[in-house]
């Protein structure tokens, strides 16, 4: 589960910042559910090779921002309502948008083939939730 969050040291943020937005992200795309327990504050420290000081700064103001709940002796998970901002999803939305435009021009395509092929997947998903 949290094999997969990545610190760079090359990056100006702050280490703590770092765990924060990918946590985020991983909640906010439901790779990490509602209620879903996540990695103790010690184990996390230990995968990324960093101080358990620096995981403690970033769940407890994760706690502070709604997105995490912890309880003690049961550990921390995701909340059961995440107080994700709409900026975390526009930010998302965003970078898939941008990988989407890149993948296209890799194929060859126009703008418009490109847009076209968006509202077809757009209504897709509309079709399948009605």
């Amino acid at each position: 589960m949290y094999s997969s969050l990545v610190i760079s040291q090359s990056d100006g943020r702050p280490m703590y910042l770092q765990i924060m937005e990918q946590i985020k992200q991983r909640v906010a795309v439901g790779e990490w559910a509602r209620g879903d327990e996540i990695p103790s504050i010690r184990q996390l420290a230990v995968a990324l090779r960093v101080s358990v000081i620096t995981v403690k700064r970033a769940y407890l103001e994760l706690e502070r921002e709604g997105v995490i709940v912890t309880q003690h002796g049961k550990g921390s998970m995701v909340a059961h309502d995440p107080d994700l901002s709409p900026r975390l999803y526009e930010q998302e939305l965003t970078e898939h948008l941008d990988h989407a435009a890149r993948l296209g021009a890799l194929l060859g395509l126009r703008p418009d083939e490109l847009t076209s092929r968006l509202k077809r997947a757009a209504q897709r998903l509309i079709k399948e939730h009605v």
